[in-house]
């Protein structure tokens, strides 16, 4: 079975990646190449991005794309992914989204939408990041008393959020092993008289620069020793390899939310 793959955001450096992962699975087929309103390479070849033309044209019209499409995968912005989502759900589309900077309240439009159609969302596809994931749970159970954790990362200049998607869905998993709420716990960068450290405070420190495709350290430092657990990507082919595996994994689905956890059987 081949599967019909919709690529929103085709022209941006996650779009391309995606486009030749695409192009190199022997069970897909792009079928469609969004772009937003004015971009420069509208009407023109999407295989041409990555030096392969392939007969699909990039477009606006979300709707039309979408007709011939199995599965749109999406990593651009929460208010383009939320306006393909209310697409996808009318013409019952699967979506993968990989999209950081949501809202909770946007999140909650992505759960309320899964009723009506299955959706992969993870912060990161890498499966060596949700690998880590795993580990940093079983961390925290076990280090669970005398250890402070700090949690690093590091991102290109032209990220627009931060911290990262990933780096506060590690926070997650390790406050919710601690039996913590993480909007409780966090502390967002420090600068002047802080006090001392709170104990069961989660801390999370910002790097933007140069290309770094993206680097996460979460530290448990602890009275005379300290675990670092890091995961550092070195091009963006990991993600797009997960989004394919996260789109096969929608195969037989029909509606729910899933994560890269779901994908991986590491629940």
């Amino acid at each position: 079975m081949t599967l019909n793959i919709a690529i929103a955001g085709s022209a941006g450096r996650m779009g391309r990646a995606l486009l030749e992962a695409v192009a190199q699975a022997p069970d897909m087929r792009l079928s469609a190449a969004l772009e937003r309103a004015g971009s420069p390479y509208l009407n023109k070849d999407a295989g041409e991005l990555i030096g392969a033309p392939c007969g699909v044209d990039i477009t606006v019209d979300v709707v039309a794309a979408l007709s011939g499409s199995d599965v749109l995968v999406d990593f651009t912005r929460p208010e383009g992914t939320l306006a393909h989502l209310a697409v996808c759900r009318a013409k019952n589309v699967k979506m993968v989204i990989g999209t950081t900077g949501f809202s909770a309240k946007q999140k909650e439009e992505l759960e309320a939408a899964s009723k009506d159609v299955a959706i992969v969302f993870a912060p990161n596809m890498s499966v060596g990041v949700n690998v880590t994931l795993k580990l940093l749970e079983m961390a925290a159970m076990v280090l669970n008393e005398g250890y402070d954790i700090e949690i690093v990362e590091a991102h290109h200049r032209h990220k627009l959020d931060a911290p990262s998607g990933t780096a506060l869905r590690m926070g997650e998993v390790v406050a919710r092993a601690l039996g913590r709420n993480l909007s409780e716990v966090a502390v967002y960068g420090r600068e002047g008289d802080t006090g001392e450290r709170a104990p069961a405070t989660i801390g999370f420190a910002t790097v933007r620069g140069g290309d770094i495709v993206g680097d996460h350290t979460v530290m448990f430092a602890g009275t005379g020793e300290r675990l670092e657990i890091s995961h550092k990507a070195g091009s963006r082919a990991t993600f797009a390899e997960g989004a394919l595996r996260a789109t096969r994994f929608l195969t037989d689905k029909q509606s729910g939310l899933f994560d890269m956890q779901d994908v991986l059987g590491l629940r």
